[in-house]
């Protein structure tokens, strides 16, 4: 069975926005199937999405999925985000705003909604080249906070290291949409963050704590750390082939089927794009990029290290 990935440019998932529980699902089940139909090459690819679909992947009935999705058809077509990318031309950071969709509805005989993103948004969730963040789609499943959804976006791009960049209390309410609500720091922090923290380590493959940052008595910012849980590094193990006592930091043992395994996760290439150019061979065709990252991580696996190299096994 093929994993059903949500990938998104990296400006996307650093992006301002606020959007409900059953929107962000629609958005994440819309990005899947675009990338399973290739329909959004070009502006103007229509998805549609079945209750049927929302009701397996969330657990919940399909008539309940079905009035859900209406509900939320309203306020998708309102919503827009905020986003910083870099300008090409110019070398210089640029900042937008977008909305999400460009046309959506639903067809009651049908059970559906259809939608189409606007054309800001399909270079962000198909065209992905160097910075973007993919995880697997069971791994929000359980979230029922927009904020803890949201949340584990932001954290998980961090994913090679372990810990965020430390982050403003400003931003952080910006990233996650909150305009006039919880302002109190204690209102913030027990129906925002302590909730999102809680169901992330509950329901998701990571654990998470966080520190405070203030100025004098004052609360300005956070920074987040997080680990996989340990059933996840059971499984990069058994998949990797080998014993416990094996180095995670090696090669020692890899064959050059499961080094090439590791070269192709979109994580491993997200990690180390930066060592060929993009308009190098190997920056433009992936079977030359798994040949030249075999040859170099034999010649110096040391050089890899951004997270423990068998992580990359798995995906």
């Amino acid at each position: 069975m093929n994993k059903q990935l949500v990938t998104k440019d990296n400006s996307l998932i650093g992006a301002s926005y606020s959007l409900g529980v059953v929107e962000q699902r629609l958005i994440f089940l819309a990005i899947i199937e675009a990338r399973e139909q290739k329909t959004l090459i070009e502006a103007g690819g229509l998805l549609r999405i079945y209750a049927q679909s929302y009701a397996k992947q969330f657990d919940v009935e399909k008539h309940t999925s079905y009035e859900a999705m209406k509900r939320a058809v309203e306020g998708l077509y309102e919503a827009g985000f905020g986003y910083s990318k870099l300008d090409e031309g110019s070398g210089k950071i640029g900042h937008y705003k977008s909305r999400w969709v460009d046309k959506i509805g639903y067809i009651d005989d049908l059970g559906c909604v259809e939608l189409v993103f606007a054309s800001d948004v399909i270079p962000l969730i198909t065209r992905l080249e160097a910075r973007y963040t993919e995880y697997e789609l069971k791994q929000v499943v359980g979230l029922q906070s927009e904020y803890a959804i949201r949340l584990y976006e932001l954290i998980i791009q961090w994913r090679s290291v372990g810990k965020t960049n430390p982050i403003s209390l400003t931003e952080l309410r910006e990233k996650l949409g909150l305009v006039d609500e919880y302002k109190r720091i204690e209102a913030f922090k027990r129906r925002v963050l302590d909730l999102a923290v809680k169901q992330i380590n509950e329901h998701t493959d990571i654990t998470v704590e966080y520190e405070q940052h203030k100025q004098g008595r004052v609360i300005t910012g956070f920074t987040f750390r997080f680990k996989v849980k340990k059933d996840k590094k059971k499984k990069v193990a058994e998949v990797a082939g080998d014993d416990a006592n094996n180095d995670m930091y090696t090669i020692d043992g890899l064959n050059d089927k499961q080094l090439g395994r590791i070269t192709r996760n979109p994580s491993f290439v997200a990690d180390y794009n930066e060592l060929v150019s993009s308009t190098s061979p190997a920056g433009q065709d992936m079977r030359v990029w798994e040949v030249e990252m075999i040859k170099r991580i034999k010649e110096d696996a040391l050089q890899f290290k951004k997270r423990p190299i068998r992580e990359y096994l798995v995906y």
